[in-house]
């Protein structure tokens, strides 16, 4: 459930930065006053840099989880040192240094680098994820561990769920039947996520859906949008040249109107008896606590917002799921998830949740996948707050730290020489089958670990884990026109979560259809 700062999602716009950089240098470099972080002896090492712009230049052009991967692997660094602009970044790119950074220095890497879009977009209150660590941060955690996000309540919104996967699959009937075309495979994920977190968190009660997701939309560009203030905050006409501040208040009118709709809604609908009830979705919960004084923290609108208008987003891997089996070549491990699953609920017209957890090859095919391709695959940033060694090397006080989580997923040191395969098995072998992603194990770490680990790993996972096998059971699957597998198209691009550059289209027969209702 995460949403990603600035200078660490969109680190691939660089080339424009560079640009705008290189037509106002003469005034940057009367502008800009040294940016100290205090006396370290010995830092990381990084790749060679220009003046003013820094280690900017080796990432045009490049995904930047790749181009940090590439350059880290050329100096021969699990921990490198990155200047852009005038910002210090630190990349962790091993099992061990992401060990140190996650657990041994926890402490002093809890909080995050704040942007000026973010800290625009929280003036009114920070949710969970951009809190700065302290005592207001920790009140959020234990609310979403124990309320929001507690494995209770990610059972509790099973049904909607299971509405949601319903609807997925008449979406897929629906095409598939009126035409010989494929269906659109990344189209229709995105909307089930959409329709499952909608579901979760504000119920079937909601007036305007489509304002309300276009609003959350916007917010995520706004959020994760580059501008040069960051990269130099020294320089004032920096400062002048960015607009993000004043497009993210305006964006932050406009939800806190839509959420005023929201609440109003959600009290005029709550009752005696539905306050504490199962079915409650997560604006009932905090309404609940509100009225109850189970709060130990104001609920700010800020807060209220920030709490309630987060995604799960490793839930687009599904369509990952889908095209790794099929499209490199594995069309038998795509064969032996789907009778994995059919087997399970042969008979039956449709997948239960209940019974997934026992359909352990999917529970390979899962961790596979996040291994691959996590859906951030640069944890959210955190920003070193007190003077700390990682791997012998001093981190800068006040420099931005980023776990490569996609790199330590394809390190052949953790995984062996064929860890760029997609192989489900591996989970099954050896040492590895202990191997899991909920904090512990440091060379999968698609949800980070320690004190900011991502709180809803039970609710990404039950999306995505429903989703895969609703479509393995109801559907057969072919690449469109008799193509190889490797003929398709698995580029991706980078955004607020890593996904494919092009949406995956496939060939979808009907084998289980729905019941009628």
């Amino acid at each position: 459930m995460h949403s990603q700062p600035a200078m660490a999602q969109d680190v691939q716009s660089s080339y424009y930065l560079l640009l705008a950089t290189i037509l106002v240098l003469p005034l940057l470099l009367l502008k800009l006053r040294p940016h100290r972080h205090g006396v370290e002896t010995n830092l990381p090492p990084g790749p060679w840099r220009l003046p003013v712009i820094g280690s900017m230049h080796h990432f045009v052009g490049a995904l930047p989880h790749r181009a940090m991967r590439d350059l880290a692997r050329r100096l021969g660094a699990p921990l490198m040192l990155l200047r852009l602009g005038e910002l210090s970044v630190v990349v962790a790119s091993s099992a061990s240094a992401a060990r140190e950074v996650m657990r041994t220095h926890d402490g002093a890497l809890a909080t995050r680098p704040l942007t000026a879009a973010l800290r625009a977009l929280h003036k009114d209150g920070f949710g969970l994820v951009f809190a700065p660590k302290g005592e207001h941060w920790r009140q959020l955690r234990k609310l979403c561990v124990t309320e929001l996000l507690s494995t209770r309540r990610v059972r509790s919104l099973r049904g909607c769920r299971q509405a949601a996967a319903a609807t997925l699959v008449a979406s897929v009937t629906a095409q598939s039947s009126s035409t010989s075309e494929p269906v659109n495979v990344s189209s229709l994920l995105s909307t089930y996520v959409t329709d499952a977190a909608v579901r979760a968190v504000v119920g079937d009660r909601m007036g305007d859906r489509d304002a309300f997701l276009a609003c959350m939309d916007e917010g995520a560009k706004v959020a994760t949008g580059s501008s040069l203030v960051d990269l130099f905050p020294s320089s004032r006409l920096a400062r002048a040249l960015s607009g993000t501040a004043r497009r993210a208040e305006l964006y932050s009118a406009k939800m806190s109107r839509l959420m005023d709709v929201v609440l109003e809604e959600h009290r005029a609908t709550r009752s005696a008896t539905r306050a504490g009830d199962e079915e409650e979705d997560l604006v009932d919960v905090l309404l609940r606590l509100q009225t109850d004084g189970g709060l130990h923290i104001p609920l700010e609108i800020g807060t209220f917002r920030a709490l309630i208008t987060v995604r799960p987003r490793s839930v687009m891997r599904c369509e990952r799921d889908l095209g790794d089996d099929a499209a490199v070549g594995y069309p038998k491990k795509l064969r032996r998830a789907q009778d994995e699953v059919r087997g399970a609920f042969a008979g039956e017209s449709r997948v239960r949740e209940e019974a997934l957890p026992d359909l352990r090859y999917l529970q390979l095919v899962i961790k596979e996948t996040l291994r691959l391709h996590p859906a951030v695959p640069l944890l959210i940033p955190r920003e070193c707050q007190e003077p700390c060694r990682v791997l012998g090397y001093d981190v800068p006080v006040g420099a931005m730290v980023l776990v490569n989580a996609w790199a330590i997923g394809r390190d052949v040191e953790s995984w062996g020489a064929d860890a760029e395969e997609f192989r489900p098995e591996r989970f099954d072998e050896g040492g590895r089958c202990a191997v899991d992603f909920k904090g512990t194990h440091f060379e999968l770490v698609p949800f980070g670990a320690g004190r900011r680990m991502c709180p809803g790993i039970a609710l990404n996972v039950a999306v995505m884990k429903l989703a895969l096998a609703s479509l393995l059971f109801h559907f057969d699957w072919e690449i469109p026109g008799g193509a190889a597998p490797h003929d398709l198209d698995m580029t991706e691009s980078f955004g607020t979560t890593t996904r494919m550059k092009n949406d995956l289209w496939m060939q979808a027969t009907v084998r289980v259809p729905l019941p009628s209702l």
